[in-house]
């Protein structure tokens, strides 16, 4: 038994049982991953993977048991690693955010900035994706936190604290009949076309919520992962924007205008998220400190040991 045979175990259950993916991303041969997970079943005496010809079509019981026990084994091994270079060097080394379109456009610029002025010998990379897709990432060892407002609290391998919360706006045309309403009421947006995020994005599920508790089926004749997009089609005059307040900049967006309607889709709260269990760099809570300061390295510590428990702002 060896490492290899793990990662090649775990990377075939990543890529969907697809052995040429999985080869693809481990750089090696599909025949050469079938033989070493042949040899690993022979030594334990088990059928990890069940088969259909040469093809994988699922996981075996015991192979799902494995398959758990195997990416434990690689992220201890991952942890080992990284205990040796904070040591070797606590200001070098490489970091990945996971995170959304609104937070890598509005939240994180500055936090970023700072971090790359405090540790310019960090490789940085951001990825991009749906809540959903960056939680897995960070859960896969892919990156190293998840910033996203939906979906990070639903995975039981992550720990997911809140780290600050926000609200929706309203953007309209000069002039559009909405701004001389002297509270917005939800009855009077939905009498508009809507444009607003796809469900999956920045707290939509609060704008659906919101319709559906009134009773009123909103219009909504775009949805988007990118709040400049509706900006853009709001000024094209295809209907009302509902989008994250912090992605309205008065200097920037000269033609649009922004009506606060917090009162009407609640509060949003956007989360950061870690695997349980991942040993953490210094620089990493560093980071997680300069986006959320309440988020002290004891706080992420007492948090991570309390598995299971709940951190609320």
């Amino acid at each position: 038994m060896n490492l290899q045979q793990l990662r090649y175990v775990r990377e075939a259950v990543r890529r969907g049982l697809n052995l040429t993916e999985a080869a693809r991303a481990l750089h090696t041969s599909q025949p050469g991953i079938s033989k070493q997970i042949k040899e690993l079943e022979d030594e334990l005496g088990i059928q990890i993977f069940n088969r259909r010809g040469k093809r994988f079509i699922g996981l075996t019981e015991p192979g799902r048991r494995v398959a758990e026990i195997a990416v434990h084994v690689l992220a201890e091994i991952e942890n080992l690693r990284r205990v040796g270079k904070e040591f070797a060097d606590e200001e070098a080394g490489s970091f990945t955010i996971a995170t959304t379109h609104t937070q890598a456009r509005y939240a994180l610029p500055q936090v970023v900035t700072a971090f790359r002025r405090r540790y310019p010998r960090v490789h940085l990379q951001l990825l991009q994706g749906n809540p959903t897709a960056i939680g897995r990432m960070v859960i896969a060892g892919e990156a190293d936190v998840a910033i996203a407002t939906e979906a990070l609290d639903q995975f039981p391998e992550l720990l997911a604290l809140p780290s600050y919360q926000w609200h929706h706006c309203v953007v309209t045309p000069p002039e559009h009949p909405l701004l001389d309403s002297t509270r917005l009421r939800l009855e009077e947006v939905a009498r508009h076309p809507l444009i607003t995020y796809s469900p999956e994005f920045a707290g939509r599920s609060h704008i659906d919520q919101a319709f559906a508790a009134k009773g009123i089926e909103a219009d909504i004749v775009l949805a988007a992962v990118d709040s400049d997009v509706i900006k853009s089609y709001v000024e094209l005059g295809l209907g009302v924007g509902v989008i994250a307040a912090m992605a309205f900049d008065p200097e920037r967006d000269r033609g649009l205008r922004a009506i606060d309607a917090g009162h009407l889709f609640g509060t949003n709260t956007t989360r950061i998220a870690v695997r349980r269990g991942a040993y953490l760099r210094g620089y990493v809570y560093d980071f997680i400190e300069r986006f959320a300061p309440q988020l002290t390295r004891k706080a992420v510590d007492q948090a991570m040991a309390g598995a299971g428990e709940t951190y609320e702002l």
